[in-house]
């Protein structure tokens, strides 16, 4: 998936509510689009989320706790299953010149 930044984000308050921006919301769906039709319900839970990224320095290096809600919610909207019953797990971070992330789901053994 291609890593937009750190806009990627569910912690931005408007009028004491939780807001997502638009431009996270779309992410998520493309996500959650690549995820559809999948046989997530043969998949034995919890799933195992791990998250690699590849940023352009440690400055744009996201929050993996605000990153880790917009995974598992754009997942959770992506196959159906509950983010109480995904397991999350930080990645390797790289610096180069193209930000990206890999998100690698597992069931759980």
């Amino acid at each position: 998936m291609p890593y937009t930044g750190s806009n990627l984000s569910v912690n931005h308050y408007k009028i004491a509510r939780r807001y997502t921006r638009p431009e996270v919301k779309a992410w998520m769906e493309q996500l959650a689009w690549q995820l559809k039709g999948k046989h997530w319900k043969d998949w034995k839970l919890p799933l195992v989320i791990t998250c690699s990224g590849v940023f352009l320095n440690r400055r744009s290096q996201p929050d993996l706790h605000n990153l880790s809600k917009v995974i598992c919610d754009a997942l959770e909207d992506g196959t159906g299953i509950n983010d109480k019953d995904m397991r999350w797990h930080d990645g390797d971070v790289k610096f180069g010149k193209t930000p990206e992330l890999e998100i690698r789901i597992q069931e759980s053994e």
